[in-house]
C-alpha cells in the first residue's frame, strides 16, 4: 500500500478497521481526545460508552467469547487503565482474546508522576499475553497488527497497547496494514502424530475410558470432533466449568461438570477410569481438588493443550500432546477409524455402570437441600426449561454460578459464559452486554447474585442508552452466599461480614434506569416474569427472592479431593 500521511489516532482507527473491529467498549479521557475525535466521525466502528472501565474489559471479554474474534476495550491513562486490570486478568486466565487500548501521558512526561500517570506497561505485564508501549507514531501499524495476531493465535489471550498522547497526536507518513509479524512468535498448533497415535491406542484398549473436556475444546471449535470421538470409543465425557457446552449436556455420554462443585458421578468416573483424555484444560485446583493422589489414580493420563506451559504443571501425565485440540482429536479419530477399533464388551459394562451411577446419584442429590429453604436449583431448572438452545447465559460468581453450572443444561458451545480462573464477582452482567452486542438476535440472561450485581449495576445505563436488552436474574438473599456457605460449614457459623444488610429494591432500581423490573417470590412465578422481561424489549431485572441458607452441594471441602465430597453422606455410590 502507498504511504499516506496520517495522525497517530487516524492510524489506530484505520488499523482497527483492517483487523475487522466493529465494536469497542470504552470510556474516554484527556490523553485520548485525539483518538475519540477520530471516532466521532467514524461509521464502521461502533463505540459503546460504558460506565466503568472494568465493565468495558468484561464486555469485550463476553463479546470475544461469543463472536469468536477479539474484543476491544479502551481506557484513559492512570485510573482508567488500572480499572481495566481486573477485567484483563479475568480474560487472560480464561484464554479470551481481548485487545486493550490505553491512553498514556506524553512520552516526555513518562516517569515524572504526571497527572493521571500510571506505569500501565509494567502493571499489566503479569496479566497479559503481551503488551506494548508505543513511543513512535510510525510504529503504530505494525504494533496494532501484531497485537491482534498475538491475541487471537496459539493460546488466545490479552494484549495491551499503551498509547502516549503525543504518539496519537503526531502526524507521519506510513504504510498501512503491514503483514509482517514478530520473528520470535510462532505458536505451535500442529500436534505430534506419534503422540496422538499413542493416545488413540491407549483409549482404544482401555476398559474404562473417560474424556475431560475443558474450555479449549470450545475455543478450538472442536466440539464435533469431541462428540464423535466419545461416541466412537463409547467413552463418557465430563467437563470443567469452562468446558460447559463442549458436548450437549443432554447427550447420553455427558456426565456434566466435574470438580469442586461437580456432579458426584462425574467425579467418581474420574476416580474409576483407566484412561483419561484431558483436552483443552489446565487441571486447575477447582477441577482436581487438592488431594492429587485421588485424581484418576489408576488411569493412563493423556493431556492435550495448545500451551506447552500447562503440560505437567499441575498434574504429571503419561502422554503429553502440545497443539491445537481440533487437530489432535482429528488425528486420533483418523487412526481409530483406520484400525476400525470399536468398543468391546468391557466398555459396555463400564457404560452401563456409569448410567446406573448417574441415575442413582441424581436421586441422592435431591436429599442434600436444606428443608424448606433451597429453591435456587428449581429456579435454574426453570430458566433452563424456558430458554431455547441458542440462548446465551452468563453468570456472576459464587453460589449463583455453581447452581447454574450444576442445573443449567447447556446445549451448544459459546452459550454459557462464566468467569473460571479468576472467579470475578461483577463479571456476568457486563459480559452479558458484550454477548448481546455480539449476538443481538439471541436471548441473553445473566444469572446473578445480589452481591455481584451491585458491583457493576451502574451499567444498566449503558444497556438503556445503547438498546442492549439483556435480562438479569438476581438470586437475592442479602448475603455473599458462597462465603456464607463456607462460614456455615467450616467456621462454626460465624458469619463475619457476609451479610449485605440493606440491599436495594432491585425492581425500583431497574425502573430508575428505564429498565423493566419484576420480583419473583415463588419459583412458579419465574416463567411469566421471564416472558414479561423478553416481551418488554427493554433491559430487564428479575429480583428472585431465595433462602439465605441455600447451599450448593455437593462440594469438595478445603484441602480435599474428589473422593471426599460434602453432601454425599446419603449416597451409596461414593
Amino acid at each position: 500500500m502507498a504511504r499516506v500521511k496520517l495522525s497517530g489516532a487516524e492510524i489506530v482507527v484505520e488499523e482497527l478497521k483492517n483487523e475487522g473491529v466493529e465494536v469497542a467498549f470504552g470510556i474516554p479521557g484527556g490523553v485520548l481526545l485525539d483518538l475519540y475525535d477520530v471516532l466521532y466521525e467514524e461509521k464502521e466502528i461502533r463505540h459503546i460508552l460504558m460506565r466503568h472501565e472494568q465493565c468495558a474489559a468484561h464486555a469485550a471479554d463476553g463479546y470475544a467469547r461469543v463472536s469468536e474474534g477479539p474484543g476491544v476495550c479502551i481506557a484513559t491513562s492512570g485510573p482508567g487503565a488500572t480499572n481495566l486490570v481486573t477485567g484483563l486478568a479475568n480474560a487472560s486466565m480464561d484464554s479470551s482474546p481481548v485487545v486493550a487500548l490505553t491512553g498514556q501521558v506524553p512520552t516526555a512526561a513518562i516517569g515524572s508522576n504526571a497527572f493521571q500517570e500510571a506505569s500501565t506497561f509494567t502493571i499489566s505485564m503479569p496479566i497479559t499475553k503481551h503488551n506494548f508501549l508505543v513511543k513512535k507514531t510510525s510504529d503504530l501499524p505494525k504494533v496494532i497488527h501484531n497485537a491482534f495476531y498475538i491475541a487471537n493465535t496459539g493460546r488466545k489471550g490479552v494484549v495491551l497497547i499503551d498509547l502516549p498522547k503525543d504518539v496519537l497526536a503526531g502526524v507521519t507518513d506510513v504504510n498501512l496494514h503491514p503483514k509482517e509479524t514478530f520473528v520470535g512468535y510462532k505458536p505451535n498448533i500442529k500436534p505430534n502424530q506419534v503422540q496422538t497415535k499413542k493416545a488413540a491406542e491407549v483409549l482404544a484398549n482401555a476398559d474404562r475410558p473417560l474424556i475431560l473436556a475443558g474450555g479449549g475444546v470450545i475455543i478450538a471449535g472442536a466440539t464435533e470432533e469431541l462428540r464423535y470421538l466419545a461416541e466412537f470409543l463409547g467413552a463418557s465425557v465430563v467437563t470443567t466449568l469452562m468446558g460447559k457446552g463442549a458436548i450437549p449436556e443432554g447427550h447420553p455420554f455427558c456426565l456434566g461438570m466435574a470438580g469442586m462443585h461437580g456432579h458426584i458421578y462425574a467425579n467418581r468416573a474420574i476416580n474409576e477410569c483407566d484412561a483419561l483424555l484431558a483436552v483443552g484444560t489446565r487441571f486447575s485446583d477447582r477441577t482436581t481438588g487438592w488431594q492429587l493422589d485421588q485424581f484418576a489414580p489408576d488411569a493412563t493420563l493423556i493431556h492435550v493443550d495448545i500451551d506447552a506451559a500447562e503440560i505437567n504443571k499441575n498434574i504429571q501425565v503419561d502422554i503429553p500432546i502440545v497443539g491445537d485440540v481440533k487437530l489432535a482429536l482429528s488425528d486420533m479419530i483418523k487412526w481409530l477409524e483406520k484400525k476400525k477399533k470399536t468398543e468391546g464388551s468391557s466398555k459396555s459394562v463400564w457404560a452401563q455402570k456409569i448410567r446406573e451411577m448417574h441415575s442413582a446419584c441424581e436421586d441422592c442429590i435431591k436429599d442434600v437441600r436444606s428443608p424448606g429453604s433451597s429453591i435456587s436449583d428449581i429456579l435454574i431448572k426453570t430458566i433452563s426449561g424456558i430458554l431455547d438452545d441458542d440462548a446465551i447465559v452468563t453468570t456472576e460468581v459464587g453460589q449463583c454460578q455453581m447452581f447454574a453450572a450444576h442445573y443449567y443444561m447447556t446445549k451448544k458451545p459459546r452459550t454459557f459464559i462464566s468467569s473460571g480462573g479468576l472467579g470475578t464477582m461483577g463479571f456476568g452482567f457486563p459480559a452479558a452486554i458484550g454477548a448481546k452486542v455480539a449476538a443481538p438476535d439471541k436471548k441473553v440472561v445473566d444469572i446473578a447474585g445480589d452481591g455481584s450485581f451491585m458491583m457493576t449495576c451502574q451499567d444498566l445505563a449503558t444497556c438503556v442508552e445503547n438498546d442492549i436488552p439483556v435480562v438479569v436474574c438476581i438470586f437475592h438473599n442479602r448475603y455473599l452466599g458462597m462465603v456464607r456457605q463456607w462460614q456455615e460449614l467450616f467456621f462454626d457459623k460465624k458469619y463475619s461480614h457476609t451479610g449485605l444488610g440493606i440491599t436495594p429494591d432491585f425492581v425500583k432500581l431497574a425502573e430508575a434506569f428505564g429498565c423493566y423490573g419484576e420480583r419473583v417470590e415463588k419459583p412458579e412465578e419465574l416463567k411469566d416474569a421471564l416472558n414479561n422481561a423478553f416481551e418488554s424489549g427493554k433491559p430487564a431485572v428479575i429480583d428472585m427472592v431465595v433462602g439465605k441458607e441455600d447451599k450448593v452441594l455437593p462440594m469438595i471441602p478445603p484441602g480435599g479431593g474428589l473422593t471426599g465430597m460434602i453432601g454425599t453422606e446419603k449416597c451409596k455410590h461414593v
